[in-house]
């Protein structure tokens, strides 16, 4: 998946349970990722402006999550956005400026309503030849709360889940006087580690987006690695970080990306009107902000 992966169980008889999160991982990487030619989602991409294809119930679901998602009103998550993420390819080697051409061509081929989905079928289909679903803004949500599910029916009841930052907390836990999981909320501006704050969960999840992490450097500019899929190149905007709590992580990544390009109190704003969505908006100046 890209990243460092940390899994902790507390059970009777962890070394199974274990063993087995970790071919879930597996196998949840081979269905979502955009990253491996042979994934299940690249079978998708590949049939683009020919024919659907029939995906596993897993697949279709998070594809559908996606694409409502997308199409919201001011939203910056855009599962369409692929042939874009795939040119820049901000975080690996080959990454690279596109030209304004080749942006303005790759953007006719992300929009989120030309995602044709079947019910019934369980088919997906891409209107236009060269369209590509990226699920890289979800898939790491969906499938930490894939792998509670498991570890509950296997009888867990503490657990820390951390897919590269996207954490869930399985509790209570004892900790010191404390019967929740800390988590640390890096400060943007220094080294890693170094936290601003510090999140109680148990039975939540903890996500951050921040432009801090993966970037790009080209004559004398930065070009980080979260996009607004409107312009094709990477977002404007006062935040540094946004750190959303939920009770389902994949809620977590959808509002971290939904929002993430909006200005800070903007996003304060609309944290504040939904249910069970917390958030800490920490801007490039240093200033942090909560939701109520």
């Amino acid at each position: 998946m890209g990243t460092v992966i940390d899994l902790l169980i507390e059970h009777g008889d962890p070394d199974p349970i274990m063993a087995e999160a970790i071919e879930r991982l597996r196998v949840y990487e081979q269905r979502f990722s955009a990253n491996r030619h042979d994934s299940e989602l690249m079978a998708i991409n590949h049939q683009a402006g020919q024919r659907p294809v029939v995906v596993h119930p897993q697949l279709y679901d998070l594809i559908k999550i996606g694409k409502y998602h997308s199409c919201a009103d001011d939203s910056h998550l855009n599962i369409a956005i692929g042939p874009l993420i795939q040119t820049w390819r901000i975080g690996f080697q080959d990454a690279k400026v596109p030209s304004q051409a080749e942006i303005d061509e790759l953007l006719r081929l992300t929009n989120p309503h030309h995602i044709i989905l079947d019910d019934q079928e369980q088919t997906v289909f891409l209107k236009e030849s060269g369209m590509k679903i990226d699920l890289g803004c979800l898939a790491k949500g969906y499938m930490a709360d894939l792998l509670v599910d498991f570890l509950k029916t296997a009888g867990v009841t503490a657990a820390l889940i951390n897919l590269g930052g996207n954490v869930v907390g399985l509790g209570p836990v004892r900790q010191g006087q404390s019967e929740k999981w800390r988590i640390g909320i890096q400060d943007p501006q220094k080294n890693r580690n170094d936290y601003v704050t510090v999140l109680d969960i148990a039975n939540q999840s903890v996500v951050t987006s921040g432009i801090y992490e993966r970037s790009l450097k080209k004559d004398n500019q930065t070009y980080h690695h979260i996009f607004n899929p409107k312009t094709g190149y990477p977002t404007q905007t006062d935040v540094a970080s946004l750190t959303i709590r939920s009770k389902q992580s994949v809620d977590g990544e959808i509002w971290t990306t939904r929002l993430y390009g909006h200005q800070s109190e903007t996003i304060i704003d609309t944290l504040n009107q939904l249910d069970d969505i917390d958030g800490i908006v920490i801007t490039q100046t240093g200033h942090v902000l909560y939701s109520k």
